[in-house]
């Protein structure tokens, strides 16, 4: 049961992976971010419920990185915002500059 859950996970996080690295939109590229945090997230459960020694700690700290996760799409989104009001595009190959 526990190599099902694993799988998935692993699954889950290449395709967030490839995404990352392929996808040029930047809310495309954050909510690739997201799944592959839900997939360390899945591992995170997985391995709580059937570990050596089963407890509660894996979903704690899984709610720990779905607090994070959250925190990291808001702000991510309040920069695209700007970015997009700034440029008019939210493309990643035009966020080489720091200036404003």
């Amino acid at each position: 049961m526990l190599a099902s859950y694993l799988t998935l996970a692993a699954v889950l996080f290449c395709v967030g992976l490839y995404g990352v690295l392929t996808k040029r939109n930047a809310i495309v590229v954050l909510l690739c971010i997201e799944l592959m945090l839900n997939a360390v997230n899945l591992n995170l459960i997985a391995f709580s419920k059937y570990g050596v020694t089963p407890s509660l700690t894996g979903q704690i700290f899984s709610l720990f990185t779905m607090t994070v996760a959250a925190a990291e799409a808001a702000v991510g989104m309040a920069v695209l915002i700007v970015w997009y009001r700034n440029r008019a595009t939210v493309n990643v190959d035009e966020f080489d500059e720091l200036r404003g």
